[in-house]
């Protein structure tokens, strides 16, 4: 692909009426980039997520609608339990923007908060969203002079905690079992499959944390993926020592401070699960607080799988299939995952823009 060739100033001296020189200055003609040109397995990547997104959105889209059809009945839902909503809700992003600063060894809040915001905010608008959210947010990151080898292994990290804590949260509601209480088979089913994905979990991160050879594997298959995607060469062994480097920073910037990782990964689920339960006690449902903790798992496990925008779709028809399973009738179940929904997913879209917006500004591009 030819690129037009740029043009550097260029000084022409002479003389001019009565024997003065004088100086003209060309100025540069525009910068004309290299015309990007998307090959056909390019947009075929591009259209795969935005069909499969489509197809999930057309199969959940009774429940989509049942749900924003009890637009009309917010009114019911007193304030006091819209601030409920509200506040629940917010203290689960403060508890994601406190893992995320432990995770990359006590950052700055201002740039963990925005970004974090941003990103959450993207994720929920493109198909697929967690890995275009976590290269903008690492990008914001990047921009407030954070290390970009910290970056990714903090994200990680954060990213693996999350996981696990919400895989680990139906842990909280077997003690009912002990107490002779019921649960419904379908959400059993459920508490069982995050329990799985629980110790998979705590599997793959204790061996990430102690195991060496887990991590020359994962450089291994690193250099690989770039051989095969033509970054240029790809040495295994500078990946290897860029990967021990960073989990031994994690380790250190983590230290005592693990516990408290952990707790603010739970927190945000907790809260989350805190901002439904709201909305439900907003509607008149007031099912068991162990069998609707079951339901949230099983619909935010569900939510988790990156077919849909934030899980657009799934979460609601997630949500209201399990809260029909705890026993909560059809149109209360619509109404509070609406309301849960307008807090949780709704509300942070304009927060992440503005987040954005002020993070540029503190942060231009160029400081970079």
């Amino acid at each position: 692909m030819d690129v037009e060739p740029r043009r550097l100033l260029s000084l022409e001296v002479g003389s001019a009426r009565g024997g003065e020189n004088r100086v003209v200055v060309n100025a540069p003609e525009p910068l004309v980039g290299p015309r990007h040109r998307l090959s056909r397995a390019g947009i075929v990547r591009r259209l795969v997520p935005l069909l499969v997104a489509a197809i999930v959105l057309y199969g959940v889209g009774p429940a989509i609608l049942e749900v924003f059809g009890a637009y009309g009945r917010l009114k019911d839902v007193d304030l006091e339990w819209w601030i409920a909503v509200i506040a629940t809700s917010a203290a689960g992003i403060w508890c994601m923007c406190a893992l995320q600063r432990l995770a990359l060894n006590r950052a700055p809040w201002f740039p963990v908060a925005t970004s974090q915001l941003a990103g959450a905010a993207f994720s929920k608008v493109v198909p697929g969203g967690s890995a275009a959210a976590a290269a903008l947010q690492a990008r914001m990151l990047a921009q407030a002079g954070l290390s970009p080898a910290a970056i990714g292994t903090g994200l990680t990290a954060g990213a693996l905690l999350l996981l696990g804590a919400l895989a680990g949260l139906p842990l909280l509601a077997f003690p009912a079992l002990l107490f002779g209480q019921r649960i419904p088979d379908g959400l059993l089913e459920a508490a069982a499959i995050g329990l799985g994905v629980f110790v998979i979990l705590c599997g793959v991160g204790a061996a990430l944390l102690v195991g060496d050879r887990v991590l020359l594997a994962l450089a291994r298959g690193i250099a690989t993926v770039g051989r095969r995607m033509r970054r240029g060469r790809v040495s295994e062994e500078i990946i290897s020592e860029r990967l021990f480097d960073e989990r031994d920073q994690l380790r250190r910037s983590l230290g005592d401070a693990w516990p408290q990782a952990v707790a603010s990964a739970s927190g945000r689920w907790i809260f989350d699960f805190l901002c439904l339960y709201a909305a439900l006690l907003a509607v008149g449902a007031r099912p068991p607080l162990y069998v609707a903790l079951l339901a949230y798992s099983a619909a935010q496990l569900l939510g988790q799988i990156p077919l849909t925008p934030g899980g657009l779709g799934l979460v609601e028809a997630g949500l209201t299939g399990t809260l029909a399973l705890a026993g909560v009738a059809a149109a209360p179940a619509a109404l509070a995952t609406l309301a849960y929904r307008l807090a949780s997913y709704w509300l942070p879209l304009p927060l992440g823009l503005a987040a954005w917006l002020w993070h540029h500004r503190r942060y231009p591009p160029t400081s970079a």
